[in-house]
Parts: C-alpha cells; structure tokens; sequence
C-alpha cells in the first residue's frame, strides 16, 4: 500500500484528511506535536509520531519512511497570535515547512508535497471578488506572509530541485473537530454558545464575508491533489488550487443558519469591529474544478447542521434536527 504522512494529523483538518486516506486504503503517519492537535482524534489505524516539525526527528522520519505523499497541515493557524508574535509564526510556519522540504530534497525526492496555504488571507483587500489564483498577492498578516514564503520556496524547490509540490488555498474551514482559531473558529464558537444558551457575538455589524467551506469537502480535495496528474510546478500559481465555496457568507447570515440548525432563539449582539480585519473574502474555485475534478457538496445548512449536531452530541445532548442530506453547493 502507498504511505502518507500528514503533518498536522491530529488536528481538526489533519485527522479528516487522514480517514479519506484510510478509506482509500493507503499506511497513514501522523505526525503532530499536540500543541493544539488532540488525541482523541487520531484514527485508530494510523501511526502517530509525536514530533515537531521544526525538529531534526521530523526530518528524519521523513527519510525514514520516503512516503508517496507528504500533506503539511501543521502551523501555527491564528492570525490574531502572529500579529502579536510573528517571530513565533515564522519559526513554526515558515522554518518548519522548510525543515520538511529540505528532508524531501536530500532523501525524499519522489515524494508529491501538499501544503496547505490561505486563500483567506493571502489575497488582501484590494481585489475584485471572487479571489483567483493568479491574482496579485497583498497578504496584510504574518499569518498569510508566511503562508505566501513557503509557497515561493516550494515553487523554487519544483523549479530548481524538481520537487513534487501542491499548493491548497483553503477558505474558511469548519465541520466537527473544529476548534475556535482562526476565522473559520466562529462556528465553533457560535456552536459552544447556543448550547450554553449564551447570545452570539458578532463583531462589526456582521455584514463582513468569508467563504466557509465543510472540512469534508477539504479532505477531498486534499486527496486529489494528492494522486492526480498535474502539469509541471514551474512557477508559483501553477500548482496552487482555491480550495473552498465561491461563496461569500456574511457573519449575520452564518449566526441565522446557526441558529436554525439549532432550533435556538438566542440573542445576537453586536461589538465594535476588530482592527485590520478585511472586509470581504471568497474565492473562486474553477481551477480546482477543471483540474483535480473537484467541487464542494455540502451546503452551508447541512455542514452547519452536521457541525453544531457534532458538537451537541460531545456536550451530552440531544440533535435538535433531523441528520442533514448531502447535495451539492448552489
């Protein structure tokens, strides 16, 4: 059987990545160093590596096992923290990335790289929606510099090494395992509210859009970029793929979704707007539908239904709705 190993792996994202993975009957590796991943969502049937990615250990194991592919999920994912420490976000996102490629350089060289990047943040604001791969990138985070950094060395790396990488522009995230980092943590923490039967917060006055997109639908498409043929990665934007709904969402809207997954009449208020966050961000997906054949099926109603009925059922209690169906996005 083919081997993975997907950094980040007992993560939200990582260990839905890592069943798809399984379920296609590949040796899955996981390798996290549970800072914020957690035990608790780590397949059974997958080997778990407790490492750093900065670390000569996760070099090694790289070398050790020469995987098919390696997905690279691990990185220090909130964009408040690498405001206020980007020295911190650089060691982690771009020096642990680095570590990694240097390992598939000198003992892995046939491995394919799947990063996941931003398609959030990486644009800026100063676009015409929805985001397209090619456009000019005004990342205004450490965060998103940094996602930006590693996708210029993994186009060096192609170029000059003839390395095998892929680049996921994610939107914003969310499904069950979710936690409440990042933009996408909204759901999450929208989720933990209504069952505490606590108001939901919004920031600004909720007209602000993000492209959320289910975790489901990710693992998916991680999995094809992962075993598709693709053109060769010569430049940067070659091998980089939006990866989310094509549709913006506004907070208001996701806060009414919610909470009719909910059955809840909680409350909304509002609060001031936070500095320095954009105003509009969604992404267009044609690429990753003409190349990797891939496309969104779950909708907004049935992800968030199929997330607050996840977190309902770890807090004890009762679905309030019946199981969503599964059809495509409009």
């Amino acid at each position: 059987m083919p081997t993975v190993l997907i950094t980040g792996g007992a993560g939200f994202i990582g260990s839905h990545v890592a069943e798809r993975f399984l379920a296609e009957r590949w040796t899955v590796h996981l390798l996290d160093n549970l800072v914020t991943g957690k035990r608790a969502n780590l397949p059974a049937a997958a080997t778990f590596h407790e490492l750093d990615v900065r670390t000569a250990e996760a070099a090694a194991l790289v070398a050790t096992l020469q995987p098919e592919v390696l997905v690279h999920l691990a990185a220090q994912m909130d964009v408040r923290r690498s405001v206020e420490d980007p020295v911190f976000d650089a060691q982690t996102n771009v020096v642990g990335s680095l570590n990694l490629l240097e390992a598939v350089r000198h003992r892995s060289p046939a491995t394919r790289v799947v990063f996941s990047s931003t398609g959030g943040a990486l644009y800026g604001d100063h676009t015409v929606l929805p985001n397209v791969e090619t456009y000019v990138k005004d990342p205004e985070s450490p965060y998103a510099i940094a996602k930006l950094s590693v996708e210029l060395y993994m186009a060096y790396y192609a170029r000059v090494h003839r390395l095998d990488t892929v680049a996921l522009r994610f939107g914003n995230v969310y499904g069950p395992r979710q936690d409440p980092h990042g933009e996408a943590g909204v759901v999450a923490i929208f989720c933990g509210r209504l069952l505490d039967g606590r108001p939901l917060t919004i920031f600004g006055d909720g007209s602000q859009t993000r492209d959320y997109v289910y975790v489901g639908d990710v693992a998916d498409a991680t999995w094809r970029a992962a075993t598709r043929s693709l053109p060769a990665p010569a430049l940067l934007d070659a091998r980089a793929f939006n990866i989310g709904t094509g549709v913006g969402t506004s907070v208001v809207r996701l806060a009414d979704v919610l909470r009719a997954a909910a059955a809840s009449e909680a409350a909304v208020e509002f609060a001031p707007k936070r500095p320095g966050e954009q105003q509009d961000s969604y992404i267009n997906i044609d690429k990753a539908a003409r190349e990797l054949d891939w496309r969104p099926t779950v909708s907004l109603e049935d992800g968030l239904a199929r997330t607050h009925a996840w977190f309902a059922a770890r807090a004890g209690r009762a679905p309030t709705t019946p199981s969503p169906t599964h059809r495509p996005v409009a």
